[in-house]
């Protein structure tokens, strides 16, 4: 340094007051700032020592504006940065996001001996370690879990994702983040895919290569086993089943039968061959034989790959047995049979299979691509 630079800090360190001791930070800092070969190692030592001691004497406001300088320098001193990592959240705030001065153990003291703000500021790291990562998950804290989670640079071990996929079954904030890190791997998704909302599941299938049918079916038939079991030691009073579904317990259901009953005007009877033919509740049968459109009569039909003209058969005496609808618009049947014709049956079986756990789940067809090209919109 000139000696004109060092009578400058002489000045300044004999000012006492708090603008001098900010000046002389920002002075000494503004040398730290500049090409690390402008200091030799002792003058760094020195600007170092004078920095340690000046700044616990100074206001936050002060502290906060040097860790925002220093936080962003490769140079910057190793002791004064810990220091400074160790304040108060907000002056230690931008030292934890940023700066590459601290190591995996500075950052494992600091999550173990700090503040849950501290916490959450580490794991917002870029390419925070393993190790760092372990040290969060053990805070056993779920803002900072999730704030890991959400950030994809951060490396997690195989067993620490393992452990939280489990956690999510009851922690339900770290399913989203969890199933959109790019490192979570098909197995976990797999696993997850049991618990997660019906959206998540949409992502599952989308992100990775799952069979969710198959996932789906054994869902269904582990919540059957239990649904037994709980049965067997607490019986509970079956509904008696009406007399259509009694008549139709020992038929052999075929697709001409279905239309010779329509025929006959016997309504209640088809819905409940119907729902024996395709395994649907009575209730959702009910409901497809008369909704407006017929779109969920159609895809369950081409479910059972029932030819064209037996469908049109269906359609035209189901919606003649309506109260007050004689006669069908050829302009509607043109439309249903188009549309029955567009219909994937491989998606038709999927959306049945869905409709067979969930009768809810009518109304599916207007957010899946059920028809190659799908239905026009009006």
């Amino acid at each position: 340094m000139e000696d004109q630079e060092i009578g400058q800090l002489l000045s300044l360190a004999r000012d006492k007051s708090d603008a001098g001791r900010e000046r002389l930070i920002n002075t000494v800092s503004d040398l730290f700032m500049e090409d690390e070969k402008t200091l030799t190692e002792r003058e760094r030592a020195l600007m170092t020592d004078i920095l340690n001691q000046l700044i616990r004497e100074v206001e936050m406001a002060v502290r906060r504006h040097l860790s925002e300088r220093l936080s962003v320098l490769p140079n910057a001193p190793r002791e004064l940065i810990l220091t400074l990592a160790n304040d108060a959240i907000e002056v230690a705030r931008p030292i934890l996001l940023n700066s590459e001065i601290l190591h995996d153990t500075d950052l494992i003291e600091i999550i173990q001996h700090r503040t849950m703000e501290h916490q959450l500021a580490v794991a917002m790291r870029k390419d925070i370690s393993e190790t760092v990562s372990d040290a969060l998950v053990e805070t056993n804290s779920v803002d900072v879990i999730k704030t890991l989670l959400e950030n994809v640079d951060a490396k997690i071990s195989s067993s620490t994702k393992e452990y939280l996929v489990e956690e999510s079954q009851k922690v339900n904030v770290y399913r989203e983040p969890l199933i959109r890190r790019p490192d979570l791997g098909p197995a976990l998704a797999e696993k997850m895919y049991w618990w997660v909302s019906a959206a998540l599941r949409q992502e599952i299938s989308a992100k990775f290569d799952i069979d969710v049918t198959a996932l789906d079916d054994q869902i269904e038939s582990t919540v059957r086993d239990i649904l037994e079991s709980e049965g067997e030691k607490a019986p509970q009073a079956q509904k008696k089943p009406d007399s259509a579904e009694r008549l139709v317990k020992d038929i052999d259901v075929t697709p001409e039968l279905l239309v010779r009953v329509l025929r006959q005007g016997e309504v209640s009877l088809f819905a409940a061959l119907f729902a024996k033919y395709t395994e649907l509740s009575g209730k959702l049968v009910r409901r497809l034989l008369f909704e407006p459109g017929g779109e969920g009569m159609a895809i369950a039909c081409k479910a059972k790959d029932l030819p064209k003209q037996i469908f049109a058969s269906i359609f035209l005496l189901s919606r003649k047995a309506r109260p007050g609808e004689n006669v069908v618009d050829p302009g509607e049947l043109s439309r249903i049979l188009a549309f029955y014709e567009r219909i994937d049956p491989e998606a038709a079986q999927k959306v049945t299979k869905q409709w067979q756990r969930d009768p809810e789940y009518l109304y599916a067809i207007k957010r899946l691509d059920l028809a190659k090209g799908g239905p026009e919109e009006e």
